[in-house]
């Protein structure tokens, strides 16, 4: 089965990563738009198996603040550790 490649960079906000995860994991159209929905999409909507790759995390970290960015971290990582089929690659 092919994996699905979600690449993410240069994100500035928390509306510009909910725009490219949409576009390249082809969320559903109720995705709500928030961590919650974020969370509950990614661990139970998007087919698998599929790669998050994410490159200049350091910039979004500035750009989102250190809180906000923890928490999409956290939602990231756990959705990798809760499903078998799911991949996390983080480039500072």
């Amino acid at each position: 089965m092919p994996v699905t490649v979600c690449e993410l960079r240069h994100i500035l906000s928390l509306q510009q990563l909910f725009n490219e995860m949409s576009r390249q994991l082809r969320l559903p159209p109720h995705f709500g738009r928030n961590l919650d929905a974020l969370y509950d999409c990614l661990a139970n909507e998007v087919p698998g198996p599929y790669q998050l790759i994410w490159r200049e995390t350091a910039e979004t970290e500035k750009a989102l603040g250190a809180d906000v960015y923890a928490a999409v971290l956290d939602i990231l990582e756990t959705v990798a550790a809760e499903r078998g089929d799911v991949t996390l690659d983080i480039h500072r």
